[in-house]
């Protein structure tokens, strides 16, 4: 039967790790412990203290300054992991942990997971043709010498790269590697482990080239591993769970997580908050549990690489150099409509068209059939249309004759909504709110790859709060950017009172903008 040393990096709470070991090893499995050498003296005392009595416990013989992006993060866990070794001979697996993850199943079910298939659980990617790092530095991380830490000593850092770079002073990657790359969390047979450390001793020189990469942690273990073990013996990908924001950094999961966090295909998530009390007690007694029934579902990967691929793509809409001047023109007018349901804008704003001549075009950088006329080839592609997006518009402009241009845009396109704002010319925003049902919620979570039909009644249930949370995210940025000319309608209000801001919004009279609001069936499905 599998036993599990868990291996954990922490560098802060220090009754938090007390108890996360305390929970962990109660159910007979083990720990090595470092905490970083960053952080306080005496909180490593207390911690030292209370687990001191604990057979189950181990700590690195040395406790190493840790820094993001450092080699240092890789010798802490190379401590941790010869601590380990050595105390727990009869460990048959090895997880890597920090202090804000928690199990989501319990040890009964992990263990049986474990002894279900022999392999080893790592992200391990091709680092050049894998496309794992979206943005940034890429071969760069690897072919110059990276000493300082980039966000404690960002001059030195920059400088000493610019400097090798002027002067070619790239060096070579080790010949008979594979270059790997993926998540830092990983769970690695006894075997492999074994064979990990027994190849940094014998290759000092791998070594030394990782201890100057940057960000090791995501390369150091994922090569080596994918080096000394056969492919068919590693799953890639990760047992604990995380997920992404809009903005790239990791989710924090609270009390009301803890059934969505049960039903994934993990044993573990991060990051837990630490006002999450409750969620915390509850997965706390659940490692322990006897007999527990998880009903696992595979939507969590799916939401996984959704919120990853928002989060990182999102950047992709930052202004370019060449767009930078760029502009609509000072004395034009660009009215925004921006609606999660689609077909309820696209209602309005025919019947806007209708009752004023004001052109516009829907969801233009959303839809790849949205009827355009002919702009040189930047019309041809979503792609084209986003990366040109201030010359787009500025041509429809020319194209319609006018000074004033309605276009439809998903609540999702925030960052393109901010470029927009900050133009010169006059930009304004009108949201229309909608009521969102199940039924919507559901075929909206299939439309995004989150669900399939042949997902299940229950797991769609399950998700379909965390569908609802995400379109209100969407709403709260959107209100709380600070547009100077935003306005809002919303379903089930009077349509005088949606008049008012309509009006607003188009300069129109607010007996025009009341005829508008007034339209049949605006808000029905």
């Amino acid at each position: 039967m599998a036993r599990i040393a868990f291996v954990l990096l922490c560098h802060k709470d220090p009754e938090g790790i007390i108890r996360q070991a305390e929970r962990l090893t109660a159910a007979g499995d083990c720990m090595a412990i470092h905490f970083d050498a960053r952080a306080g003296r005496e909180d490593f005392r207390r911690i030292r203290a209370a687990l001191s009595q604990n057979p189950n416990v181990t700590f690195a013989r040395r406790r190493v300054k840790c820094g993001w992006g450092e080699w240092s993060l890789v010798r802490a866990t190379l401590n941790a992991v010869e601590a380990a070794v050595a105390a727990f001979p009869d460990a048959t697996h090895f997880y890597m942990l920090s202090g804000d993850c928690m199990a989501i199943k319990s040890a009964e079910y992990a263990h049986a997971f474990l002894d279900a298939g022999d392999a080893d659980y790592i992200e391990s990617f091709d680092f050049f043709t894998s496309g794992w790092i979206k943005t940034g530095m890429k071969g760069d991380r690897l072919v110059y010498r990276h000493p300082f830490n980039e966000r404690t000593q960002k001059r030195l850092f920059y400088g000493f790269y610019g400097m090798q770079k002027r002067l070619g002073l790239t060096r070579a990657i080790p010949a008979d590697l594979q270059i790997m790359i993926g998540s830092q969390w990983w769970c690695l047979r006894r075997r492999t482990v074994e064979w990990v450390l027994d190849f940094c001793r014998k290759r000092p020189d791998v070594v030394r080239f990782f201890r100057t990469t940057w960000i090791p942690d995501e390369t150091f273990f994922q090569t080596i591993v994918r080096h000394v073990v056969p492919a068919a013996e590693i799953r890639c990908r990760s047992l604990t769970f995380l997920m992404f924001s809009d903005y790239g950094m990791p989710v924090t999961f609270y009390n009301d997580h803890y059934d969505l966090l049960l039903a994934q295909d993990f044993l573990f998530a991060r990051k837990i908050s630490p006002e999450a009390r409750e969620l915390k007690r509850r997965l706390g007694d659940l490692y322990a549990a006897e007999g527990a029934v998880f009903r696992v579902s595979d939507e969590g990967q799916r939401l996984y690489r959704f919120l990853t691929s928002r989060g990182r793509e999102g950047r992709r809409f930052a202004p370019r150099f060449w767009e930078r001047e760029a502009s609509l023109g000072r004395d034009r007018e660009l009215m925004i409509v921006v609606c999660k349901k689609w077909h309820v804008a696209k209602r309005l704003v025919e019947r806007v068209r209708a009752l004023t001549g004001i052109p516009a075009v829907e969801y233009v950088f959303n839809e790849e059939a949205t009827p355009l006329p002919d702009l040189g080839g930047i019309e041809t592609t979503l792609e084209k249309r986003t990366r040109h997006r201030r010359a787009l518009v500025r041509m429809l402009f020319e194209r319609h004759g006018s000074d004033r241009l309605i276009l439809c845009m998903d609540p999702a396109d925030f960052e393109l909504m901010r470029d927009f704002a900050a133009d010169r010319a006059t930009v304004r925003f009108l949201e229309v709110s909608c009521d969102f049902c199940d039924d919507y919620l559901a075929g909206h979570a299939r439309r995004t790859g989150l669900a399939a039909d042949t997902t299940p009644a229950g797991t769609l249930a399950r998700l379909l709060p965390t569908v609802r949370g995400d379109i209100a995210h969407e709403s709260e940025r959107l209100r709380d950017a600070g547009f100077a000319h935003f306005h809002a309608i919303r379903q089930g209000a009077a349509a005088e009172e949606n008049a008012v801001p309509l009006a607003a919004f188009l300069s129109i009279p607010v007996e025009t903008a009341r005829e508008i609001a007034a339209t049949d069936h605006l808000f029905a499905d």
